[in-house]
């Protein structure tokens, strides 16, 4: 279904958002408010910018040598370079704030407090601001005062020890994710907290502070897993690509590579036995209910994963795809990127930098049929609109910008 925007500047156009924070989780959280419509002012550290700008390769062929990694996450804003540790550094990032709806900062505990760009200092002159910090483990609690990374929160959360090949096969062991899952899902949970907030001060003006840890939001991504101990005590285990409790629903090996059969149900399970050529597997006793195919799924595996091999894959997956069962082969990221789908959900977009130069990038997944995501920044150099914010935003001229500048209390870009 769609329908014809009736906007174009995206619903939060008009709320600003200061961004103190770099890396992923922060970045990743404004990037999206930025997708929907926020103007997003990024500070950065005079002379070195986001930690991420130089994690590569590869990097952009345009001189700025900004990592792929940083561009993934820094769309929708506006760059400007402050030496927050100098008084008049933090007066000017206070100003702003005083101008924004909204401030995300990953520092750590108590760490802004001491330059006064803490929440409660800048409640004193913004009391409907909402400040949201993103840590590695929160803002109390015995490992309050440790620094969080993607890594050490997949491990120490228990994602690995559910993530990798079980016990006893080859390449057994914990593995992390293909991705920063914990600075993602963090990254999605300050979002979600901060529209929250809004909604809260749209009904009664009140701002409020918002406490995100990359720990919690790893764990709460638990889910049936956790629920699992805490409701029957049952300590899940590494499976490899097999789900613990649907059979069978993993990967197959074809006779020309893999492939994925993700049966759900028992009516599924019983087009796949016809679509293999074993119809009396569906009425097995050992087979016939979800639950005793993963009893057993030992068994099942002995008789259906020869025929498998005896397919292949482009075979097999045309004949599941016809009986509309749940199959797909394990693509690439060239290859999904490449997928006719991924082009019909129109997911890829380009935007250009000032000297020409395309920057490619995965757009907002969700899909607003009245007022949509918009992309309407690429991602900035390092400071790139330091002049740009303090005379349009601060009111500062050519002459008080230029001592800024000239002090290094701001920078213009690298």
């Amino acid at each position: 279904m769609t329908t014809e925007p009736t906007s174009l500047d995206g619903p939060l156009h008009g709320l600003r958002v200061l961004e103190l924070s770099r890396v992923l989780a922060g970045p990743w959280a404004s990037q999206m408010l930025g997708d929907l419509g926020a103007d997003v002012i990024k500070v950065e550290q005079p002379g070195q910018g986001d930690d991420t700008r130089r994690w590569g390769p590869p990097f952009l062929p345009d001189g700025s040598r900004d990592s792929a990694y940083y561009l993934c996450a820094n769309r929708n804003k506006r760059s400007i370079a402050i030496d927050i540790a100098r008084p008049e550094g933090a007066d000017l990032v206070r100003k702003l704030a005083e101008r924004s709806d909204i401030v995300i900062e990953n520092f750590r505990v108590g760490a802004l407090a001491r330059y006064g760009l803490d929440y409660e200092s800048l409640r004193a002159i913004r009391p409907d601001v909402i400040y949201c910090s993103v840590t590695g483990f929160g803002q109390d609690g015995p490992e309050a005062n440790r620094g969080g990374y993607d890594f050490l929160i997949q491990g120490m959360s228990g994602v690995m020890s559910v993530t990798g090949r079980p016990d006893g096969e080859p390449g057994e062991g914990p593995l992390k994710t293909g991705i920063p899952i914990s600075d993602l899902s963090t990254g999605l949970y300050a979002t979600i907290s901060i529209l929250a907030a809004l909604n809260h001060r749209y009904r009664t003006g009140e701002g409020q502070y918002i406490d995100v840890a990359l720990l919690d939001s790893q764990v709460a991504l638990l889910a049936n897993q956790a629920s699992g101990w805490l409701n029957g005590g049952v300590e899940p285990k590494r499976m490899g690509n097999a789900h613990t409790l649907i059979t069978p629903y993993q990967d197959f090996t074809c006779a020309d590579g893999d492939i994925m059969i993700a049966v759900g149900n028992d009516r599924q399970f019983a087009k796949l036995c016809d679509v293999l050529g074993v119809p009396d597997l569906a009425t097995d006793p050992r087979f016939a209910e979800s639950g005793e195919r993963s009893a057993n799924r030992a068994d099942l595996f002995a008789v259906i994963k020869p025929i498998i091999a005896g397919r292949t894959s482009a075979d097999l997956l045309e004949a599941l795809d016809a009986a509309k069962l749940p199959c797909g082969k394990v693509n690439t990221v060239p290859e999904i990127l490449a997928h006719p789908q991924i082009e019909a959900r129109g997911l890829i977009h380009e935007l250009t930098r000032d000297d020409g130069t395309p920057v490619k990038f995965l757009g907002f997944p969700g899909k607003l049929s009245r007022s949509p995501a918009t992309y309407r920044r690429v991602p900035p150099r390092s400071a790139q609109h330091t002049a740009e914010v303090l005379g349009a935003e601060l009111g500062l001229d050519k002459d008080e910008i230029a001592a800024l500048l000239s002090s290094g209390i701001v920078a213009d870009r690298l």
